[in-house]
């Protein structure tokens, strides 16, 4: 049974003549890595929104289909349930942080399913552990930077122990070191934990290659779903310019896939084929 079922999708948001999502069917199994990405208003941001609640409970609108998340309908249960299943990272980590410490902050959460005090102090632990920022734990989350403030931010809401993560492009804002640090949390905590990963992103050279799946949306419907090879080498995603990996660009003109029958997503993926094309 899928984690996540989403049946005929369709949303507008108030005044809008123009609907943002479009018949949308989608599922996601407990475990899976997906990767989402699309061109600029296609939708992105408003499917996350929908995964947990927030559409159209938050903005209103008009608001069609069912959206099913571990056998809760978001629909028929208050946010803050859905909330407990599914955890949405925004792109800017300043609007999740309020406490005046990274201790409290990720405490916050689980103190107020009154939880027990060693319970508390036990998750805590844990995700400042996972997360890899234990020493961070007395800072104002105000004094560290994008990169930090992003593992703050998935530290509190691992504390409530989601069973799917959602985040609406995270590295946005990060410098590429900083950028590939945080995918590289995401592709353990799916890996280590189980944790089903959903995430949006541009920089899709990047992450391609820790993805499951690969969903890309166009003007409010998804247009793609598959094995990231299948579809970051589809004629579709170069004709909608959503940043094909470079590595996928240099083997289509090289015809490697034609050659060799391969479909390189990273940079050592290609030289290794490469070298091994015999003149």
């Amino acid at each position: 049974m899928p984690i996540i079922e989403v049946q005929s999708l369709s949303y507008s948001y108030p005044g809008s003549k123009e609907p943002s999502l479009i018949e949308v069917n989608f599922k996601a199994n407990e475990g899976e890595f997906v990767v989402i990405s699309g061109p600029s208003g296609c939708g992105k941001t408003t499917f996350c929104r929908a995964l947990n609640g927030i559409i159209p409970v938050s903005y209103g609108g008009e608001f069609k289909g069912s959206v099913v998340v571990d056998g809760l309908e978001t629909t028929k249960h208050q946010v803050y349930e859905i909330a407990q299943k599914v955890a949405l990272v925004f792109q800017n980590p300043e609007n999740q942080l309020f406490c005046t410490s990274v201790e409290r902050e990720v405490a916050f959460g689980p103190e107020n399913l009154a939880l027990s005090r060693e319970e508390i102090r036990c998750r805590v632990d844990e995700a400042l552990e996972m997360v890899g920022i234990s020493h961070l734990r007395e800072k104002s989350p105000d004094e560290l930077s994008g990169g930090e403030q992003q593992k703050v931010a998935i530290a509190a809401l691992l504390t409530m122990r989601p069973k799917v993560l959602v985040l609406d492009e995270p590295t946005a804002n990060l410098d590429p070191l900083s950028a590939r640090s945080f995918l590289k949390l995401l592709a353990r905590l799916n890996e280590e934990m189980g944790v089903t990963v959903l995430l949006v992103e541009h920089r899709l050279e990047m992450v391609s290659h820790l993805a499951d799946r690969c969903v890309i949306f166009d003007g409010g419907k998804i247009v793609l779903d598959g094995p990231p090879r299948e579809v970051l080498y589809s004629d579709t995603a170069s004709r909608l310019g959503i940043g094909v990996p470079k590595t996928v660009l240099v083997a289509k003109m090289l015809k490697l896939p034609e050659i060799t029958k391969a479909k390189p997503l990273t940079s050592w993926e290609l030289a290794d084929l490469v070298r091994g094309i015999k003149p």
